[in-house]
């Protein structure tokens, strides 16, 4: 035993504890996309990504258990190593086709994507702007590639051009990056703004498009809000609304290509397996084929929002902004007293102050689910 290394562990979790900080795992049965099991306890979940409820989709469940019969459960190794598995260039292929890009990459996971693909563009003497409400794997990536990095003001297009217009021309190359839904605030970027400054100053647009595919502009998610951005590097995940697991960045075929030769968080990752790409394509066949399924989380969002005289939702991630993490963590204690999974986001994850309730609406919750979750929620929002 490492008993300085267990000391400093323990100090780390003492001092976190005393913050409300300290996070533990806590076993939970998915039973389908909208209840859970937790210690006994049949809980409605208010808390899940699974915007479309998708993790449960007969066909999903189908195309992933024939693609483990027909491919074995794993990929065996690099897909630079072992060679590409028939599910994942087919899935990059209708990725490439439902974004309208020229070429597509598949990784591993959202993380994977972003942290390796910034580096394959920019490094040492390149400039990367970041909205600071941007995924910790945006800024872990531009962080990994050596580049000077920068923050701009949340949506705040003046910050941004001001940034620009001072660091840019001191750079080889620029990239800015931002997510398209942001995760714990549900609001759009304004990617038409943001890419014209973009094409003004020569730099490169990153959108992160993890929350917006399958429930925003009809499933196509928040790039096709913006038909006339440009988009130059369009990520997004297989997790959420596809409910299962994996990413991609969507781009022209020269820049895939090299991402799939210098990325290295694919050339040194173990592939997606192909069971996972095979529910990828059988999720995009829901997608195109169930436009009732795509627009239900959005709707519900906007059904508790215009209840609790809140913000119109603008995709189905709806915040209710406490505070302090103390009072966030209370919140959702009563919510589940009363059969509701409404899990509380604190810092880091959010800034210091800013501790909420953070709730994903899905297809799968009722109306009657819905005006459960507002009357709850009542009381802590007028609080």
């Amino acid at each position: 035993m490492n008993d300085t290394l267990s000391a400093f562990a323990q100090g780390k979790i003492e001092a976190l504890a005393a913050r409300s900080l300290m996070r533990a795992l806590n076993p939970t049965h998915r039973l389908d996309g909208v209840w859970v099991e937790r210690a006994g306890r049949r809980l409605v979940s208010f808390s899940c990504n699974d915007y479309l409820g998708l993790t449960h989709h007969p066909q999903v469940k189908a195309a992933a258990k024939a693609a483990i019969d027909a491919y074995g459960a794993g990929s065996g190794a690099s897909r630079l190593v072992t060679g590409d598995s028939p599910p994942i260039a087919a899935l990059e292929k209708r990725l490439a086709r439902f974004k309208g890009a020229e070429a597509a990459c598949v990784f591993g996971s959202g993380y994977l994507a972003n942290t390796g693909v910034i580096p394959t563009f920019v490094g040492p003497g390149d400039l990367v702007l970041v909205d600071e409400l941007s995924h910790a794997c945006i800024w872990a990536g531009a962080k990994l590639s050596g580049a000077e990095v920068a923050r701009f003001r949340h949506n705040d297009m003046a910050d941004l051009a001001a940034t620009l217009a001072e660091r840019r021309a001191r750079a080889g190359h620029a990239l800015v990056a931002t997510d398209g839904v942001f995760s714990m605030d549900g609001d759009i970027a304004p990617l038409d703004q943001i890419s014209r400054l973009c094409v003004a100053h020569d730099a490169w647009l990153l959108v992160d498009d993890a929350h917006g595919l399958g429930v925003v502009a009809g499933g196509a998610g928040s790039t096709a809000l913006f038909p006339e951005a440009r988009v130059d590097l369009a990520m997004g995940t297989l997790s959420k609304s596809l409910g299962g697991y994996g990413a991609y960045v969507c781009a022209t075929q020269p820049a895939v290509d090299l991402m799939k030769a210098r990325a290295r968080t694919l050339v040194y990752s173990t592939a997606l397996p192909p069971a996972n790409a095979a529910a990828a394509l059988a999720a995009l066949d829901v997608i195109e084929g169930d436009p009732e399924r795509v627009a239900a989380p959005l709707a519900h969002a906007r059904r508790f929002t215009a209840a609790l005289d809140l913000p119109q939702a603008q995709s189905p991630i709806v915040p209710i902004i406490l505070g302090e993490a103390e009072t966030a963590l209370a919140a959702a204690a009563e919510l589940e007293t009363a059969g509701l999974l409404v899990v509380p986001i604190r810092p880091p994850t959010v800034p210091p102050g800013t501790a909420r309730l953070r709730i994903a609406f899905s297809a799968g919750h009722t109306a009657e689910q819905v005006d459960r979750l507002i009357e709850a929620a009542q009381p802590w929002v007028d609080q």
